[in-house]
């Protein structure tokens, strides 16, 4: 069992396959935005390595993300590989949509349980405004993919952006309904220089949206999982399967809670999504002497002394336009 210097209990572990994405999501990143190369990103073997020492220390559940994960060449190698670790729980998968048609039944086949999907408008041409790039009619097939497939959990994503998506909430919250697959709505996080775009202006509190949303729907909370670890308060709109989930890195902090850690696509362990402070796995692993088990060992030992480090809390300002995080969500792993 990992714990860190605080008392929690780390058991869920987030691993960015991948910096690239196909969309180009206004607050996520700038339209020209420029990604690793590939000869400094970890391989399969050494994702596979670093995902086995986690789960040997007591972590019960990996997430893949990214950037867009399922654009990764090993995409569908790891998630096999992953399947197969004696010990893991759960597996999920925080996706775009776009290649979910495609993917949806080998992600089924898997140990998946929770599949998330980012969806921040459901009106095309806005999709099309906040993801420069995106396809929301390819999306929605992948929605219908993921839930013909059988997966167990599926939740959209909604990242609220004043100005770009407010007056979509209740259309979002419909369409959830509609699917009957949960939602989130998710404060911004001031991560990267986005100088193109201002934070404080697109910013609003989800106790807004929560609001507004109680105008159109009876949301009931749901009091069985308020004692769970993790970011978002939940509630049921009354009368369908939809869960509605609030995460809200700003006005309501929930660092007291942490459970995670995320590794990026260059081996660096980051022990907060609001700091710089990272630990180097893939030099220890790269410079660990021995066969598997030795590297593994020695990664197993840099974790547990990282547990140490991991700060208290993240300390964002969301009036302060000033780059607060220099990493880009798509290196952090959204």
């Amino acid at each position: 069992m990992l714990i860190d210097r605080l008392g929690r209990e780390i058991n869920y572990l987030r691993v960015s396959v991948t910096d690239r994405c196909n969309f180009r999501c206004t607050y996520c990143m700038p339209e020209d935005m420029s990604f690793a190369p590939r000869s400094e990103t970890l391989n399969v073997d050494e994702m596979t390595v670093i995902c086995a020492a986690f789960v040997e220390l007591g972590v019960k559940k990996i997430r893949l993300t990214g950037g867009e994960p399922t654009i990764h060449p090993d995409f569908d190698e790891l998630l096999a590989r992953l399947d197969e670790l004696p010990g893991l729980d759960t597996i999920a998968v925080t996706t775009n949509g776009s290649k979910l048609e495609e993917k949806a039944a080998l992600i089924a086949s898997k140990k998946v349980r929770q599949l998330n999907i980012s969806l921040d408008s459901v009106n095309a041409d806005n999709f099309k405004k906040i993801t420069r790039t995106g396809s929301l009619s390819e999306v929605i097939a992948g929605i219908d993919a993921a839930k013909a497939a059988g997966i167990e959990r599926v939740r959209l994503n909604a990242v609220v952006s004043s100005g770009m998506n407010t007056h979509e909430l209740v259309d979002l919250l419909d369409f959830a309904v509609e699917k009957e697959c949960h939602i989130a709505f998710i404060e911004e996080m001031p991560l990267g220089d986005m100088s193109h775009y201002s934070r404080s202006e697109h910013y609003l509190s989800n106790d807004d949206v929560l609001s507004l949303l109680a105008e159109h729907y009876i949301l009931e909370p749901l009091i069985s999982k308020l004692q769970q670890a993790g970011p978002a308060s939940y509630y049921q709109v009354a009368g369908s399967k939809t869960e509605v989930g609030f995460i809200s890195p700003h006005s309501h902090n929930f660092c007291e809670q942490c459970n995670r850690v995320r590794l990026t696509r260059k081996g660096e362990l980051i022990l907060c999504l609001g700091q710089e402070d990272a630990i180097d796995l893939r030099a220890v692993m790269r410079d660990a002497k021995g066969s598997e088990l030795e590297v593994i060992a020695a990664v197993k030992e840099a974790i547990v002394d990282a547990m140490t480090k991991k700060p208290d809390s993240h300390q964002f300002d969301v009036q302060n336009d000033e780059v607060q995080v220099v990493r880009f969500m798509n290196v952090t792993g959204g």
